[in-house]
């Protein structure tokens, strides 16, 4: 990567217990790609799960050369991290002393992974899994994004759904809609942390 080039991460993560190789297959997809280079994204890191192990390795072979000098990115995958997610979904966040700016998460509906996400305050695109029983996560998902706290993605759609996050960021940061001199400036993390008593 350009040292002169701010780090902007987009991480993937399709969970650890049910298999969705469509989301995986999806963000490798060109148009993805494209929209991640249009948004300057200089890196995409999956977590694809052991399922979808052999698409990250076939999509590696053929691709990897083409998407470095065609769309600027760095795509790693990696099946689960036993220890958690949490190093991978901090790698999103901006940091000016390490020149990063802050990237996007895309993430299956599980809650979770959503919380988990929503008390950092990165902004996180939801795609559901529609394979699951009931299609649970689609319910999740809307309600959340109805809300204000995600932005739902949808299988066949994500790609246009990357351009809308960059227009959710502003909106996250400004959160909560009613601010006061109390809640002025904390975004929804710290709003979450307030309502929520978290203490790291």
């Amino acid at each position: 990567m350009d040292s002169s080039k701010q780090q902007k991460v987009c991480f993937v993560t399709v969970g650890a217990t049910a298999p969705f190789n469509a989301l995986a297959l999806e963000v490798l997809s060109e148009p993805f790609l494209e929209a991640l280079q249009r948004d300057h994204y200089t890196d995409l890191l999956i977590q694809h799960g052991q399922l979808g192990e052999g698409v990250f390795q076939e999509f590696k072979k053929q691709n990897e050369a083409m998407v470095k000098e065609k769309y600027g990115l760095d795509v790693k995958g990696f099946d689960f991290n036993l220890k958690g997610l949490k190093d991978e979904i901090l790698s999103v966040k901006a940091d000016t002393k390490a020149n990063k700016a802050e990237g996007l998460i895309v993430s299956h509906a599980g809650s979770g992974t959503i919380l988990e996400v929503l008390r950092l305050g990165i902004p996180l695109m939801v795609v559901p899994n529609p394979e699951l029983l009931h299609n649970h996560q689609d319910e999740l998902a809307k309600q959340l994004a109805v809300s204000g706290y995600v932005i739902h993605g949808k299988l066949g759609n994500l790609a246009n759904s990357v351009a809308e996050a960059e227009a959710f960021r502003q909106h996250m940061h400004e959160w909560p809609p009613n601010k006061n001199q109390e809640n002025n400036g904390k975004g929804l993390a710290g709003v979450m942390e307030d309502e929520l008593g978290f203490v790291d």
